[in-house]
């Protein structure tokens, strides 16, 4: 039987690259995307439902899946302050979760960030591990919480310094082996491939995914 997939992120590097994966995955006769404007595609499989995040209790009759997929996610420079950055990489990804959990989702895939720790004294880490403990709360039959490292892929954004770090991950990332393999940069669309392959793998119960794991799912 197919199934229905709910998608948020979708105009982000790894969420636009998802979307496509899941229009022709034949394991999903609907996808719901979700988000602040229209990706312009055209797609029988495709329903988009357009608002701004802070108004989801708007639209929780169209949150409605078996496979919920999250993909949301900020800069500090993008934000523009801690506060903006908390909601998109907090309060909208767990709000999306958790409506999606009342409406009957059994399972959530998550892209988070190597490295998230709720205990850590670097904000941005803090924050994605504080997102984490809070999903892991739900009562999902299935959490896929997804690490990846540096991500190499064009943005629509220009953010110089993550550039340079890309063709510096790209020139060394041989010297990445052993217990240093999952800080090697990893592709986008590896990560979007391996987030729909580990989505299939009907595991049970809650399962991180560090970069190096990620890029062996692909």
């Amino acid at each position: 039987m197919t199934k229905t997939a709910l998608i948020a992120g979708v105009t982000g590097l790894i969420g636009k690259q998802l979307l496509q994966l899941l229009l022709v995955d034949d394991g999903y006769s609907k996808i719901v995307s979700i988000s602040r404007r229209s990706t312009g595609i055209q797609h029988e499989k495709l329903k988009e439902v357009i608002i701004s995040f802070d108004r989801m209790n708007d639209v929780v009759d169209k949150l409605v899946a078996d496979d919920v997929f999250i993909c949301l996610g900020s800069t500090m420079k993008k934000a523009g302050s801690k506060e903006v950055f908390e909601q998109f990489d907090y309060t909208y990804p767990f709000q999306l979760a958790t409506i999606s959990l009342e409406n009957g989702a059994k399972q959530l895939s998550i892209i988070s960030a190597l490295g998230a720790d709720s205990t850590s004294s670097f904000f941005y880490n803090r924050v994605k591990g504080e997102l984490e403990s809070a999903i892991m709360g739900l009562t999902y039959e299935t959490i896929n919480i997804l690490r990846p490292s540096l991500l190499i892929g064009e943005r629509e954004e220009v953010r110089t310094i993550e550039n340079i770090a890309q063709k510096f991950y790209k020139s060394l990332g041989w010297v990445f082996v052993g217990s240093a393999k999952k800080y090697k940069a990893i592709e986008s669309e590896t990560v979007a491939m391996a987030m729909l392959n580990i989505a299939q793998s009907n595991n049970l119960g809650i399962t991180i995914y560090n970069s190096d794991e990620i890029a062996a799912r692909a």
